[in-house]
């Protein structure tokens, strides 16, 4: 999967766990800048768990603080980096 289908994936989940319209969604986007709280970031990262059939580290878990670092940690993860 390259990194515009894993956006296309991340937009969408934080559309729908956010609430927010897509088009507000950019990979520059940080989550502070669409009103997530943390209980909307733990939401957000159970969402990408499950959507990308993944478990991130505690590590990982706590540096994503925009759309790219998701991107970034969900790849990662994935190549087992």
């Amino acid at each position: 999967m390259d990194r515009t289908e894993i956006f296309n994936k991340v937009a969408d989940i934080a559309s729908d766990v956010l609430g927010i319209d897509i088009d507000q969604i950019t990979e520059e986007t940080t989550f502070d800048d669409l009103d997530a709280d943390s209980l909307d970031r733990l939401q957000l990262v159970t969402a990408f768990e499950d959507e990308f059939d993944i478990e991130m580290d505690e590590e990982r878990l706590l540096a994503i603080a925009s759309v790219a670092d998701a991107i970034d940690a969900i790849e990662a993860t994935q190549q087992g980096a």
